[in-house]
């Protein structure tokens, strides 16, 4: 489920020298051909944005296939979540878990502590009186842990992860809104670095939101902002706890140029922050993170360069068209910051990576997974919040180049998809908590993927027909071959891993800057 800077979810869901890699459209297909990518690499610091454009989005349709009455699916197999039952176990009954992240150094390596391995989730409270869909104002990043090294086939079906509990003390991520008027306070996703010792330091978005009663209207548009913590991790023979994170710092809002502010958009996005170094830039940490293109909400400033068609292509769209079709609410960005300090407490804003204007309006939880010597740009996008006229499931979109700031080509046949729940194209989008009878029962399944080293995927589940989940999903694995990937249906059942498996690949030694290698194959 995406975490929308508004009120009522209801209302949402309604609502060059370098070889050239993309494939062109079989001729007489339907579709135009995709946008030709280079993948070449530019500074991190150039002023170069990698536009996913309506001619590569619509590659997603042209490799789909009319659904059936039995699969309900329109999507490749190959680029399909498997179907989870719905059956499916709790990590824990007292404890709604969506977004989560585990333990792990800035190279985005695994870690275990002490033989632990350790999670964080976004979390709220089901006996707390609000509904499933209004839990993002009430999110607080909690924590779980469970043993080390044990195979998921020999653990607890719902993944064996105890509940540590809230990380931060309460009233602590209040602190970074100084005097701004507030109805709730909220913790939304981010990334942990453990930074030797017993030292992690979790960066995160932290949300203010003035509404005039609980579901209500914003009286102010919501404030969102990137934030860091430092605490300390213990761990004995029987149990995982943390101190500290007791002051949190401000690190970026957004600037209204490159990333939308509130004040533009009460629907903008700003959050998520992934921190990373580059083998390849030694000296420097980075940061992606969720933006929308700075301006106005719904000006009318998308580009023939947004629409990425070739000259002459007979089925490219004409640009006042898509936008008078009202694609133009629809802008989202993966942003791009630097650290300018070693103590990395101060940042600044570097041009997003990618652009989506015209295409998409979010593209959360961003990563850079480093592979082969190529670098991967991974995010998360949702059916309800492409724009009109092009069409995806929810689900990971990826794209590859040749660094952080790349002319990134989109995966799979030019189109960005990676792994998609069932979705039949031909039925409405309907809600997880109002889902369309024609559609796939599982076209909600799952969301907020992460992946991880090896190519595995954890996510949440958010609605498999009409129960719903707020616990971890079955992890999955995607084999990742240059351009392409596949998910592995050999892996666990019928390509359906251990509920909420997310191990460790290294225990966690060093001073946690990578020294014990820089990818994530």
């Amino acid at each position: 489920m995406r975490k929308r800077l508004t009120a009522g979810l209801a209302a949402v869901w309604a609502a060059g020298a370098l070889p050239v890699h993309a494939q062109t459209s079989p001729q007489g297909s339907g579709f135009p051909a995709p946008t030709a990518h280079t993948q070449q690499a530019y500074d991190p610091e150039a002023d170069f944005t990698m536009r996913w454009t309506r001619a590569d989005i619509r590659q997603i349709l042209a490799q789909s296939h009319t659904a059936t009455a039995v699969d309900k699916n329109s999507l490749p197999q190959a680029l399909t979540m498997p179907d989870i039952p719905q059956d499916f176990p709790l990590i824990n009954p007292n404890v709604w878990v969506w977004d989560t992240w585990p333990l792990a150094d800035v190279r985005a390596h695994q870690l275990s502590y002490k033989g632990w391995e350790v999670i964080f989730s976004l979390t709220a409270d089901p006996h707390a009186g609000y509904t499933f869909d209004d839990r993002h104002v009430h999110a607080r990043i909690g924590f779980f842990y469970r043993r080390a090294g044990i195979p998921a086939s020999q653990r607890p079906a719902n993944g064996g992860w105890i509940w540590g509990g809230h990380l931060f003390p309460d009233g602590a991520s209040v602190k970074v809104f100084g005097t701004a008027p507030m109805t709730n306070n909220a913790e939304w996703s981010g990334s942990a670095r453990f930074t030797g010792g017993d030292n992690v330091d979790v960066y995160y978005t932290a949300l203010s939101f003035n509404r005039s009663a609980p579901g209500g209207s914003d009286i102010t548009p919501p404030i969102a902002i990137i934030t860091r913590a430092d605490g300390h991790i213990h761990a004995d023979d029987k149990h995982v706890w943390f101190t500290g994170f007791d002051d949190h710092k401000a690190l970026l809002q957004p600037d209204g140029v490159m990333y939308q502010t509130g004040q533009q958009n009460d629907y903008y996005s700003f959050r998520d922050p992934f921190v990373f170094t580059d083998p390849a830039h030694p000296g420097k940490t980075f940061m992606v993170f969720e933006g929308n293109t700075g301006g106005p909400r719904g000006a009318r400033t998308c580009s023939q360069a947004d629409l990425g068609y070739a000259p002459n292509d007979p089925y490219a769209e004409d640009l006042n068209t898509v936008m008078n079709m009202g694609a133009v609410y629809q802008k989202a960005n993966v942003g791009l910051a630097v650290a300018t300090n070693k103590q990395l407490t101060e940042w600044k804003f570097l041009p997003p990576i990618l652009s989506a204007n015209c295409v998409d309006d979010q593209t959360e939880r961003p990563q850079i997974y480093m592979k082969d010597g190529k670098y991967y740009l991974f995010t998360i996008s949702h059916r309800a919040t492409m724009a009109a006229g092009v069409d995806g499931p929810d689900g990971v979109y990826g794209f590859v180049g040749n660094g952080i700031r790349s002319d990134f080509e989109p995966l799979n046949k030019g189109s960005g998809l990676v792994l998609g729940n069932p979705t039949d194209f031909s039925a409405p989008v309907g809600a997880p908590y109002a889902e369309d009878p024609n559609q796939n029962p599982r076209a909600f399944q799952s969301y907020s993927h992460y992946v991880m080293p090896g190519g595995l995927v954890e996510s949440f589940i958010d609605a498999i027909g009409a129960r719903r989940g707020g616990t971890l999903a079955p992890t999955v694995k995607v084999n990742i071959s240059s351009t392409s990937t596949a998910v592995d249906r050999t892996y666990g059942t019928g390509g359906l891993g251990g509920y909420g498996d997310i191990p460790a690949d290294m225990p966690a030694v060093g001073d946690g800057h990578g020294e014990n290698g820089n990818s994530n194959h």
